[in-house]
């Protein structure tokens, strides 16, 4: 606020709440911080698990205020849910990419599968599951923002694949979200379980997951490719 000569007020630009902002972004609009905390947020999930974990620990590592957290976020909940959505969407747009309608739909879902189940059964992936189904009992909400369905997902993308696949006459089939959703899993079968399970300590090597694919890319093509 401005005084004039005559001593009114004088309204500026910054002072006007409807005022284009120039360089400035509004409380909790700025991507690259919302970036630098969530990538803070993770080392410390990670290291400590989510229960452990606490908003100072995230401070820290983040380089900001508590404040300028919950500008950005809830709570620790929150913050989680929107670390595994992040993480969701960088997997998405990795496989999306591999999704190529011009290569032989084998080499495509080759790609396509050892790209997923490589990340599925990786470290941070299978630590990330365990602490949401740990808690689950106290924070029922957060298991089911986890594994509820978001608009774009490694089975949408696959199944808008598939559905030019089947406008191509390459792929049979009248429920593409369903082939897609079978296809996933056999990508991982004997892989992903016994990984959130414990029995398989150590990350399967790329040759195991290789003859998964290998293996999922022949039963589902025997299921649902289109015969000659």
């Amino acid at each position: 606020m401005q005084v004039s000569e005559t001593g009114t007020e004088m309204q500026t630009t910054e002072d006007r709440p409807d005022a284009p902002q120039t360089g400035r972004r509004a409380a909790g609009e700025d991507p690259a911080k919302r970036e630098q905390i969530l990538d803070g947020a993770k080392r410390v999930f990670m290291e400590q698990g989510f229960e452990a974990a606490s908003m100072n620990d995230i401070t820290r590592a983040a380089g900001v205020s508590k404040g300028t957290i919950y500008v950005y976020f809830e709570n620790k909940e929150d913050l989680f849910g929107y670390m595994i959505e992040r993480e969701r969407r960088r997997l998405t747009e990795t496989v999306r990419h591999a999704l190529d309608s011009h290569k032989p739909i084998g080499e495509t879902l080759q790609e396509f599968g050892m790209l997923f189940a490589t990340h599925i059964t990786a470290d941070h992936t299978i630590r990330a599951m365990r602490m949401v189904i740990a808690a689950n009992h106290r924070l029922p909400t957060l298991c089911s923002r986890f594994f509820s369905a978001t608009p774009i997902n490694p089975v949408s993308v696959l199944q808008e694949y598939l559905d030019r696949q089947v406008a191509a006459g390459i792929v049979i089939s009248d429920d593409t979200a369903h082939a897609a959703k079978q296809f996933i899993e056999l990508t991982t079968v004997g892989l992903f379980k016994p990984r959130i399970f414990g029995s398989m300590e150590e990350v399967p090597s790329k040759a195991a997951i290789e003859r998964n694919v290998t293996s999922a890319i022949r039963v589902f093509l025997a299921a649902y490719g289109a015969k000659p």
